[in-house]
């Protein structure tokens, strides 16, 4: 079954070698399918003008700062509160998402995400900072205590010394261990499985693991020796599963009661081509792992206009106050609910529900996304990518009701922003997993090129060009599927020659596309 929203190949019936009537050769398809732009107004205010004047300085999509700010948000809302997305069940999502950027080298990917997580990096700064005050303190506390058993023990000896019997009180003068403070983490970037499971142990609110290229990790997790490693990502884009290594570290049995990661990355298009490639055809990365990117964005380059301005201090202000403000919320500050067990103690996430008015329009946009994932008309990994938004939208719901410090009920306008988001963000997604035939186009249009410039004899062979090693053009398989392409779409004319072995294809140009 071919991937919906793949690139159609058109019939194309060859005429004898013999003849004239040469068919008109047809268009070749585009790289890549159109993308919907984003919209300011589809942002928290206190987020659109930050958003904005970190692109228009730095001359990058404002979808890659977007997403980073996004992800940013949903890091620190994590698990202080959930969202309800049904008016009765217990079916809860969590706030953390997965965004991905994706462009060509030099396209201000990487600045304008490390843009976007100043607020966050902010936080970061002030988590060590605190922590250094903590640990100084606690190793202050420790000589004290230490000094104190030791005074004790002292005057215990001056004690047994005059009456070898007499009483003690042994508790006097054994120091007592006191738990080393951790910090409070909100970002990991580099890190093992075990060290990941440790951080997480200490910060149950989750954390954000941020990667300048992600498909490199992405990669890394289909080892067999990775295959921990794949799992407690898969366990932790839920934010509600527990999750326990096997492999004990320090006498610790790593188990974490809910796992929460939300991840931000950056790659490049042929990159996560080959990598859609593999979740498309069923290899190794097909267990739905790409599918939970569904912040994923793949703009298109805008004209290049000069800018030179001062950052907007204002926007920065106010950016930073509201991720400060996400950070200290408490859930009782916005009339989050929450169950009770059979004591009356409290029972899970503290959470929201949508408004009347807002669960009507949620339950019409579920019935419209269950059609169709039901409909058989969807590649399997683009369903699973939309099956994603089950999650994805009542997030970003609950994400744009809190940065607006929004109470009580999630109402229409934030889930309204969030639906917008998200045919935003589906049309990236086509973009996406229609990658997986940019090297085939990519080809056919280079080979092209080179015979109608002259670069190649009237008769060649895809080794005619394997030879010669052009920009785009090294790889025998992408020869050989462009060059496919280009007999399909009737630009060149294809013969077989015996040799006696193996019969050689050798191609020439349309006379018509001459």
């Amino acid at each position: 079954m071919k991937p919906a929203h793949s690139l159609e190949v058109l019939p194309f019936i060859r005429t004898e070698q013999a003849g004239t009537d040469f068919p008109a050769p047809q268009k070749l398809p585009s790289d890549l399918p159109a993308v919907h732009r984003l919209d300011y107004d589809w942002l928290p205010p206190l987020v659109r003008g930050y958003v904005q004047d970190v692109s228009e300085r730095m001359n990058c999509p404002p979808d890659y700062v977007a997403v980073s700010v996004l992800a940013g948000l949903a890091t620190v809302i994590g698990r202080k509160i959930g969202v309800r997305p049904q008016e009765n069940t217990d079916w809860t999502e969590t706030a953390n998402l997965w965004a991905l950027v994706i462009g060509r080298p030099g396209v201000m990917k990487s600045p304008s995400m490390s843009a976007a997580l100043k607020p966050l990096k902010a936080l970061i700064a002030r988590a060590n900072a605190e922590h250094q005050q903590n640990a100084a303190q606690h190793k202050a506390d420790a000589l004290v205590r230490d000094m104190r058993a030791k005074a004790a023990q002292a005057q215990a000896q001056k004690t047994l010394l005059k009456d070898p019997n007499a009483a003690l009180d042994v508790s006097a003068f054994m120091a007592e261990d006191m738990e080393a403070p951790t910090p409070k983490r909100y970002m990991v970037q580099d890190t093992t499985p075990e060290a990941l499971l440790e951080v997480l142990r200490t910060n149950d609110n989750g954390v954000m693991v941020y990667r300048d290229e992600l498909v490199g990790l992405l990669k890394g997790m289909e080892r067999e020796d990775r295959a921990e490693q794949r799992a407690l990502f898969l366990t932790g884009w839920n934010g509600n599963d527990s999750f326990t290594s096997d492999r004990i570290t320090r006498g610790l049995n790593l188990h974490v009661e809910a796992v929460t990661i939300s991840m931000l990355g950056a790659t490049q298009p042929g990159k996560i081509a080959s990598y859609v490639n593999q979740a498309i055809k069923g290899g190794d990365g097909d267990d739905g792992l790409l599918q939970r990117f569904s912040l994923a964005v793949w703009p298109d380059l805008q004209d290049y206009k000069e800018v030179d301005r001062q950052p907007d201090r204002e926007k920065a202000r106010e950016i930073n106050h509201l991720f400060s403000y996400l950070d200290e919320l408490q859930s009782q500050e916005v009339d989050a609910e929450q169950d009770t067990d059979h004591e009356g103690n409290p029972d899970g996430l503290p959470y929201l529900r949508f408004d009347a008015e807002a669960i009507e329009i949620f339950r019409d946009w579920r019935h419209d996304l269950e059609r169709r994932l039901r409909s058989d008309e969807l590649h399997p990994a683009f369903e699973s990518h939309l099956s994603k938004y089950r999650k994805m939208v009542p997030a970003l719901a609950l994400i744009l009701h809190l940065a607006t410090k929004g109470r009580g009920k999630i109402g229409r306008r934030p889930l309204l922003m969030a639906l917008s988001l998200a045919g935003y963000f589906e049309s990236h997604a086509n973009r996406l997993y229609a990658s997986v035939n940019m090297p085939e186009v990519t080809a056919a249009k280079a080979i092209l090129s080179k015979v109608k410039a002259g670069n190649l004899p009237e008769q060649f062979t895809a080794r005619d060009i394997y030879r010669k090693q052009w920009s785009g053009l090294g790889n025998k398989s992408d020869i050989e599927t462009g060059l496919d392409m280009l007999t399909d779409y009737g630009w060149l004319i294809d013969s077989e020659e015996l040799t006696g072995g193996r019969p050689k294809t050798t191609y020439a140009l349309n006379p018509r596309a001459a």
